[in-house]
């Protein structure tokens, strides 16, 4: 699984690459870094923006679930197709697309005049966001030699982490200083920074033994696999999982994996070449970003619920109470990069699911009045725990896969992530409504309250999943301190248990990352023979 890596070669006199800028890793590093960052940062501002998007352009609860679901559906198909147009055609010429595009979608956004168009300017955004993420964990794999990967990927994740940790922040304060269009208009900015740093900057590096052909059946089996899992685990919720709908597309899903995995052993160039998983850490890696991503996106789901609904706060003061778990993951990303570097992922990868079941069980004590130094301890911890994860999990994956598939093992542990936090999302989700419907109207007749009919039941129990208790207007002061009493305090019930499920995960996932190493092509590539 070795290759044979040639340069891109210049046409003409270059002036970037006579200043030594073009190629250089560093420099690499910090173009793919500001891409990086419009993309991450996107998807935590945005949710910021929806209520007020919402109020602005009269649109209804389901158009404003889709101004999130079109941009996590566009993104989630595209990944893996993503990362072989990089493989084929270089990623430096993907990435450029991707953030021009990204950035281009940002504008029309803000433009917008009606939630349609806003809805369909997110889908083209998740697809350039698909280009963009695969080609730059390609560019860094070309660009790097084996010994600085794992700091460049620990970089490459403090900036995740930090674009993340400002999103709610940014996203508050320019949504009520300013408007929600200019949550988009921010991308644009940025996108043309990186833009330029990449026309400048980025090398493209090719194998020999890179794609030459696409495999079409390929891409619509995976597309349609991809679309019908993640359509299905966003539904969920609503339709309920012994719903038809929900197991008719769950099947189609199961089915299309299915005929892939026949069609892709029969093809000549196959979209993923299934001998890859023949590697075991390298499906061990993708097992574990699953994982990792259902404990740690599913979870936090709920917190943000925690921190708005129950304790009062404002986005932009739950987003500086997450502040020690994202500001964990900045510090701790880098130097998790430096220790893989010495003693292999497999220590850091299980210390740090360790770390994370550890912080799941502490977060599944929280109470509606814990204060904020405990809830600070444990979100620290879980930063602490994941900043390993992210970088040995990616250096898993992307280093044991050949140089001519890496932006398709990109695309990989980009999909795994979103598959992870959307099962994690869902299976979560369930666990809670089922332990708020088992629980809430017991909690409602010890309290004394009055009864509720069945459907004034079933809508209150709709709130309290989220933690916002039912009270009706005019209810005197001493009954609402009441009501909130038992929503709260049966929302956390329901948080502990969601918590207690995603521990279990982390776990499972820690045994996981005993089958982790070193990647073993991490030294086949361009970077292997760079100057730093």
């Amino acid at each position: 699984m070795t290759s044979q890596i040639t340069l891109a070669k210049e046409t003409g006199p270059d002036p970037a690459a006579r200043a030594g800028l073009r190629g250089h890793p560093w420099l690499t590093l910090l173009a793919v870094a500001v891409g990086v960052m419009v993309v991450t940062l996107d998807g935590t501002i945005v949710a910021v923006a929806n209520p007020a998007i919402q109020k602005d352009l009269g649109a209804s609860l389901a158009e404003v679930q889709w101004i999130t679901n079109g941009y996590l559906l566009a993104l989630a198909v595209s990944l893996i197709t993503a990362g072989k147009l990089g493989d084929r055609f270089g990623h430096r010429q993907t990435f450029l697309i991707g953030i021009a595009g990204f950035a281009l979608s940002s504008a029309a956004i803000g433009l917008s005049t009606g939630v349609g168009l806003v809805i369909g300017f997110r889908v083209a955004q998740g697809l350039f966001g698909a280009l963009l993420m695969p080609a730059a964990l390609g560019l860094l794999r070309a660009t790097f030699p084996a010994e600085k990967l794992n700091m460049a990927i620990g970089i490459w994740g403090m900036v995740i982490g930090a674009s993340t940790a400002a999103g709610p922040i940014v996203g508050g304060l320019l949504v009520e200083h300013v408007s929600w269009q200019s949550v988009f208009f921010v991308n644009v900015p940025v996108g043309a920074i990186a833009l330029v740093l990449g026309l400048v900057i980025l090398l493209d590096h090719r194998a020999e033994n890179a794609p030459r052909s696409f495999d079409l059946p390929g891409i619509v089996l995976l597309s349609a696999a991809m679309f019908s899992l993640i359509w299905a685990l966003i539904k969920a919720a609503e339709w309920g999982w012994g719903d038809t709908r929900t197991l008719l597309f769950l099947g189609a899903s199961l089915l299309c994996f299915v005929l892939f995995a026949v069609w892709e052993t029969r093809v000549s160039e196959p979209l993923i070449p299934l001998g890859m998983f023949r590697s075991l850490p390298l499906s061990a890696g993708t097992v574990l970003m699953v994982l990792m991503a259902f404990a740690f996106m599913g979870g936090l789901f709920f917190v943000t619920f925690y921190l708005q609904n129950v304790h009062g706060m404002s986005p932009v003061d739950s987003g500086l109470h997450l502040l020690p778990l994202t500001g964990m993951m900045i510090v701790g990303s880098p130097l998790a990069g430096a220790a893989i570097t010495k003693v292999g992922p497999r220590i850091p990868l299980v210390a740090g699911m360790v770390a994370t079941a550890a912080a799941c069980f502490g977060m599944a004590r929280l109470t509606p009045g814990t204060g904020t130094l405990t809830m600070s301890l444990w979100f620290a911890l879980l930063g602490l725990g994941l900043a390993p994860v992210m970088v040995g999990a990616t250096e898993v994956i992307v280093g044991n896969a050949p140089l001519e598939l890496s932006g398709v093992a990109g695309g990989l542990q980009q999909a795994a992530m979103q598959v992870g936090g959307s099962l994690g999302t869902a299976v979560l989700g369930a666990v809670m409504a089922a332990e708020v419907g088992d629980t809430f109207g017991d909690n409602w007749q010890g309290a004394g309250l009055p009864p509720l009919t069945p459907d004034q039941l079933e809508l209150a129990e709709k709130g309290v999943q989220v933690g916002i208790a039912p009270v009706p207007p005019g209810v005197p002061e001493p009954v609402a301190q009441t009501i909130a009493g038992v929503a709260h305090d049966t929302f956390v019930s329901g948080m502990s248990t969601a918590f207690t499920c995603a521990a279990v995960v982390a776990v499972l996932a820690a045994v996981v990352a005993c089958f982790t190493k070193r990647g073993q092509n991490a030294d086949a590539g361009a970077g292997a023979a760079a100057h730093i």
